[in-house]
């Protein structure tokens, strides 16, 4: 992959360039929120390795101006802040996945072939999916509710097509963990809660009620 790694401690940056690189990834390396934003708008990267803490542009900032602009290139989070509420700020922004520093480059390593095989399965999906008054096409990458599109990120769209394919019936977060994000491990954060969260908003706002059910301590459903 070529990955764009923007992280102001060069020694921290020095060293996971070298690991990254030596799993043959092709590594760009900027040490501010501005340079990744123009670095982002004068080449193509698979994905971005975005550390918060930057001078100049925070990471939250930079993940917000790229969504506010459509990009949506693969995004993981790097940060020494570990709390809960910075994690699902991050995730709420637009990051595919957050990583809490320190963090060896094998780890980064599967969490971006984790992310990049979500995205080519959403690519590569056929057929339409239905559920109740809710429509999914995984390979146009689209979604409706009552006829009107509803924005959705790609992992919001794996999600809702996993859902939709698997219509009243309960999914365990370690069932969406392995069929959405291809993870075979539990990360260190709510990350399918937060998304659950994410989706049921916008699927409300797209006119209905709450179509997703929890069972507390088990998983979720979508109703048909």
């Amino acid at each position: 992959m070529k990955l764009l790694l923007v992280e102001d401690d060069q020694v921290l940056a020095a060293g996971l360039v070298e690991q990254l690189q030596a799993f043959e990834h092709q590594v760009v390396h900027v040490v501010d929120g501005r340079q990744g934003l123009r670095a982002l708008d004068d080449d193509h990267f698979d994905a971005v390795i975005l550390d918060w803490m930057l001078p100049r542009l925070d990471g939250v900032s930079v993940l917000t101006t790229l969504r506010a602009r459509d990009v949506t290139t693969p995004i993981i989070m790097l940060s020494a802040l570990g709390q809960s509420a910075e994690k699902v700020r991050g995730l709420e922004a637009g990051a595919d996945d957050y990583v809490v520093k320190p963090v060896a480059a094998s780890e980064l390593h599967a969490r971006l072939g984790a992310v990049l095989r979500a995205r080519k399965w959403a690519r590569g999906g056929s057929g339409m999916l239905r559920a109740g008054d809710i429509l999914v096409s995984p390979e146009k990458f689209r979604a409706w509710r009552n006829g009107k599109a509803i924005d959705l990120s790609h992992l919001e769209l794996n999600l809702l097509a996993e859902l939709a394919r698997n219509v009243d019936t309960v999914l365990t977060r370690a069932m969406l963990l392995e069929r959405v994000w291809a993870y075979d491990f539990e990360p260190s954060t709510n990350i399918v809660d937060v998304f659950i969260r994410r989706l049921r908003v916008k699927l409300t706002a797209a006119g209905g009620d709450d179509p997703i059910a929890t069972l507390r301590g088990v998983g979720y459903m979508l109703r048909g």
